[in-house]
């Protein structure tokens, strides 16, 4: 039965995924004879929706395991998704609200029960998205970091940490999000600069007239200060040292201290401490011994401490105080200013610093390895400029605040005892027993009270690549044979933007537990920007909706269109023409497909066509070689390229037309049946690209049993190449395209045949590429001469070619013509002898590129003696 003449792809996803998925095609266990290949997905949120950042990742990551999976290996694509301690607790309280249920009115068990329900029912959408994708996931592997064993393996790491000292309790200036509640890593703080003002604000000096203006970008906290700070050499204020200040509107005195923290230049040269409210002013204090006065609630509003304004949002504090001051006389001056402010990852609000106790992890003994392991290389980072970045936050790495004020989460394994000392375990159970074993007293569960807070969500998906595979390795230590198997991993696929929250970590993870890397590569995505280079974002509504793409230009389409401009670790500026292209690109193979489809055959013993099948193959494996260096260094753009190049130009545009037969008639058996083998190879090199298309036009082909899936059938291994016969058809074709430019030119129609005569040292090229050249520029008869009257004339390598002309030339159109190709070609060797005489490039390049730039200035001095020689034969 004929193909449709119009591809659509939605029938044909549908079809071939489900027949994937019927199939087992994705799953993959344990083999001893084979190579294992393995990846895991980067968690998404069980919140999330598939969007461009989804799309793009995952769309590399199916390439990887398509490609590995064809090569025979035992590939491994595990997927599942992330919890979201935040953004899932915010997503539930919200839904509770819309049903006017407030979170606090719940215990702790009533509010997680809406959250599993939730989860049950929205947590699995992503999954399911990625499924329209073409994504390759052994779905039978898909975990969740709140599954029943993966979290038994978060609170073994916890207590192990913990009893090797390495997890600890104390109280520090923390990132508080008082949207959120709850305290952040530094990682999860993104700065942004954002317009602020600067209150010039008045403190008269206790017992005088005089006053001592400090400049603040936060007046609602002059209520918490505790001292005003002076630099001990600058003489403006040496009269004031051991004075003490009134505090505006509450009139509190407080101290004037010295310190060098104090930078002179800046605003008036003083400072007012907070220490409660500015992690710089805590070191201060600390230094100092200053009391710590918190003026802010949980949920960033003033408290009773403030005196003023209680029960006020901070930035409407902000306002009335400033208005206050002013009114008091007390407010000099406002200026405008930038400001570089924190703002919450997940919640976008400003943060808040705040001394908590909380948990942390001490990280500067633990990370070592992990470091050692990306600078020397036995995890490689492409594209390698981010070791630098790596490295710097490596070294100055920060103790981890990894307790978060929520219920939704991995709650911490600590048990408080009533005089509020605390035993670090696993479960109740083992807390009674070591509370009874290492304090005074006869303890039972009921006297035991669980730590309240969670654990930070990373905390958990830092163990990823080994508790997918075995989560009860972290308790007997012992690998399993899913682990022993597939772990390290091979490849990780993810954004720049987590490489410290998540990459770096599970590197620590992974060295911390096996001693071993938990991947060999990590591929560092750009980010998905739209044509003004905004990040893509629903808040400003420049993010297209993925499935609507795919409907409308097909999986294939889009996997390949969102390619197209995605070198590795650079943003990829998002256009949609490029997914119309991906779409157009799957409608060029469908219709050479059913170009080939329709020829009719004849019996015959030899075929004309030989040159071309020889070429072809030739230029193939030249191809393969590229694909497979360009996949060996994460490439993967440039290797679809190198395919696009391939099947769109060297295929369809200039094997099939060698090939074809004329209108209606017949082409010998050898030709076609070579055709479909050349075919055949080409929807494999495709194939982890455009899944789709390629499964069905691979099984139009030929009846296939099911192990015969396009799939499952073997990468193409790639063999030797002349490089002389693919070079000799790149001048026949360059030669073509010029005769197909003087028709352009001349609004001559391509029926009109031409006489062509070739001035060359080399007849015998042109003599064996003679019906090529006849057939594709429609050439009646090719000699071999010079000096050709009323001809066009043009000039390739070192060879001249003449096409007579009925019309008469204009001579001086044609000199013009002729010197600008000079003029290019004089430009171009200037170029490429600049480059081989500079000995860096000629000393350090590989061997044959440099022999191909030496070929290129030979080729450049042959065509300007041939330019020059013909501009003179025009007089």
């Amino acid at each position: 039965m004929a193909l449709p003449t119009k591809y659509t792809p939605s029938s044909i996803e549908s079809k071939w995924y489900q027949y994937w998925m019927d199939h087992g095609m994705f799953h993959s266990e344990p083999d001893a004879n084979k190579e294992p290949y393995s990846i895991v997905i980067p968690p998404p949120n069980v919140t999330g929706v598939l969007h461009m950042g989804h799309m793009l990742n995952n769309t590399i990551q199916d390439i990887l395991i398509r490609k590995a999976r064809m090569e025979g290996k035992n590939a491994c694509w595990v997927p599942g998704t992330d919890h979201a301690s935040i953004a899932t607790e915010a997503k539930v309280v919200a839904m509770l609200k819309e049903q006017g249920i407030e979170k606090k009115s719940l215990t702790r068990e009533s509010f997680l029960t809406h959250a599993w329900e939730w989860k049950e029912k929205y947590g699995g959408i992503i999954l399911e998205q990625l499924k329209k994708l073409g994504a390759s996931c052994d779905w039978e592997r898909t975990r969740f970091t709140m599954d029943k064993d993966l979290s038994e393996a978060v609170v073994n790491v916890f207590v192990d940490l913990h009893k090797k000292g390495k997890i600890y309790r104390g109280i520090r200036m923390v990132n508080w999000d008082p949207k959120g509640r709850t305290a952040l890593s530094d990682d999860e703080v993104i700065f942004k600069e954002i317009p602020s003002k600067l209150y010039y604000i008045k403190y008269q000096i206790e017992g005088e007239d005089e006053y001592l203006t400090i400049a603040t970008t936060r007046p609602e906290t002059i209520m918490a200060d505790v001292a005003i700070c002076i630099h001990p050499e600058d003489t403006r204020f040496s009269h004031l040292k051991g004075k003490k200040a009134l505090i505006p509107l509450i009139n509190k005195a407080i101290p004037i201290i010295e310190d060098d923290y104090v930078d002179m230049e800046f605003g008036t040269g003083c400072l007012k401490i907070t220490p409660a409210h500015d992690i710089n002013d805590y070191e201060i204090g600390i230094r100092h011994q200053l009391e710590v006065i918190d003026i802010l609630s949980d949920d960033g509003t003033l408290n009773e401490k403030a005196q003023l304004l209680v029960g006020e949002d901070r930035f409407i504090a902000r306002k009335k105080i400033a208005k206050l001051l002013k009114e008091a006389e007390q407010l000099e001056k406002e200026e405008a200013y930038t400001s570089n402010v924190g703002h919450s990852e997940r919640t976008d609000a400003v943060i808040e610093p705040k001394l908590s106790m909380q948990w942390f992890m001490a990280m500067e003994q633990i990370t070592q390895p992990a470091l050692k392991a990306v600078m020397d290389d036995s995890v490689k980072l492409f594209p390698p400029k981010f070791k630098n970045m790596y490295k710097s936050w490596m070294e100055n790495v920060r103790d981890w605040c990894i307790s978060r004020q929520l219920w939704w989460g991995h709650r911490i394994p600590a048990f408080y005892l009533p005089n509020g000392e605390y035993v670090v375990a696993a479960s109740i159970e083992e807390a009674v027993i070591l509370a009874n074993e290492n304090h005074e007293g006869n303890f039972t569960a009921a006297d035991l009270r669980q730590d309240e807070d969670v654990l930070d969500t990373w905390f958990s998906s830092w163990l990823w690549p080994i508790s997918v595979f075995d989560p009860e390795f972290f308790k007997t230590g012992k690998k399993n044979e899913d682990l022993a198997y597939y772990y390290p991993t091979n490849d990780l696929v993810t954004a720049p933007e987590i490489l410290f929250f998540w990459v770096a970590r599970m590197i620590i993870a992974g060295y911390e537990y096996t001693g071993e890397k938990p991947f060999q590569n990590v591929y560092l995505t750009g980010i998905v920007r739209d044509k003004l280079g905004r990040k893509m974002s629903k808040s400003l509504g420049n993010s297209p909706d993925p499935l609507a793409l795919i409907e409308q230009y097909g999986a294939d389409g889009v996997r390949t269109g969102m390619l197209f401009s995605s070198p590795a670790g650079n943003d990829l500026p998002y256009d949609e023409k490029l997914v119309e292209q991906g779409r157009n690109f799957s409608n060029k193979i469908w219709n050479a497909y059913r170009l080939i489809e329709g020829w009719e055959v004849i019996e015959k013993d030899e075929s004309t066509n030989q040159t071309a099948i020889d070429w072809f193959e030739n230029r193939f494996n030249q191809s393969l070689t590229e694909i497979a260096d360009h996949f060996d260094k994460f490439r993967i753009s440039d290797a679809l390229m190198s395919v696009y190049k391939l099947i769109w130009d060297d295929f369809c545009s200039w094997y099939l037309e060698m090939v074809k037969p004329e209108y209606q008639a017949p082409i010998d058996k050898k030709t076609k049946d070579k055709t479909i083998v050349l075919f055949e190879n080409l929807m494999k090199v495709l194939h982890p690209f455009m899944p789709f298309i390629t499964e069905e036009l691979w099984q139009q082909l030929g009846k296939r049993e099911t192990s015969e899936a396009l799939m499952l059938s073997e990468w193409p291994k790639s063999g030797s190449f002349d490089i002389e016969i693919i070079e000799e058809a790149s001048k026949i074709f360059e030669i073509v395209s010029q005769i197909r430019n003087v028709r352009a030119s001349k609004g001559i129609s391509p029926k009109e045949a031409f006489e062509l005569t070739i001035h060359t040292n080399d007849p015998k090229l042109y003599t064996k590429y003679e019906a090529i050249i006849s057939k594709l520029a429609n050439i009646s008869t090719i000699q071999f001469g010079e000096n050709v009257a009323n001809a066009v004339s043009f000039v390739v390598k070192s060879d001249e070619f003449f096409i007579p002309l009925n019309e008469k030339i204009d001579l001086e159109q044609e000199r013009e013509n002729l010197q600008k190709e000079l003029d290019y070609t004089l430009g171009f060797l200037k170029a490429v002898s600049k480059k081989l005489q500079n000995d860096k490039f000629v000393n350090h390049a590989p061997e044959a590129v440099v022999a191909r730039e030496k070929q290129k200035m030979e080729d450049a001095i042959s065509k300007v003696k041939a330019l020059e020689d013909n501009i003179k034969k025009l007089g």
